[in-house]
């Protein structure tokens, strides 16, 4: 129950600006969606990352929420929300480079490392801060890589 109320939850906050995402250029509408998604992992990787930085106190039970959370959105099918076309060169309001839908990117395989990251944090995440930490360095780098493959370079 708890997982169909963080998609759902997901969902509404992706789709929140739907009207006006029509009115954002070509494929408006999946790219505010999927900007939702990541701005919501984001938020809840943060939650991990200040914990392991030492800039917040180690809560096990915010960080097996913020884990639980970044497990529910990485199981999502997003798979409508990336059409070939939908990257920064036909809508400067994405991100995305046109060369993730390419298969030298591999987006496959880093959305892949993304949920392995995801679940291994998800175990580690009421085990202690010493465990935040450890799942911390690959969580990160998962996000990294995909960043890097799919992403414009940030100026």
């Amino acid at each position: 129950m708890k997982k169909v109320l963080v998609g759902t939850t997901i969902a509404m906050i992706a789709l929140a600006g739907s009207v006006s995402a029509q009115d954002s250029g070509p494929f408006g509408m999946q790219i505010k969606a999927r900007q939702g998604i990541m701005s919501y992992r984001a938020l809840n990787i943060g939650v991990l990352g200040a914990m392991a930085k030492g800039e917040a106190e180690y809560d096990a039970a915010a960080a097996q929420t913020a884990a639980d959370n970044l497990v529910a959105s990485a199981m999502l099918d997003a798979s409508m929300l990336w059409p070939e076309g939908s990257d920064n060169s036909a809508n400067p309001m994405s991100t995305a480079d046109a060369k993730a839908w390419t298969a030298e990117a591999k987006v496959g395989e880093k959305g892949e490392a993304f949920v392995t990251a995801a679940k291994a944090m998800q175990s580690a995440a009421g085990g202690g801060l010493d465990a935040v930490k450890e799942a911390m360095g690959p969580l990160g780098e998962a996000c990294g890589d995909c960043h890097k493959a799919a992403r414009i370079p940030k100026e």
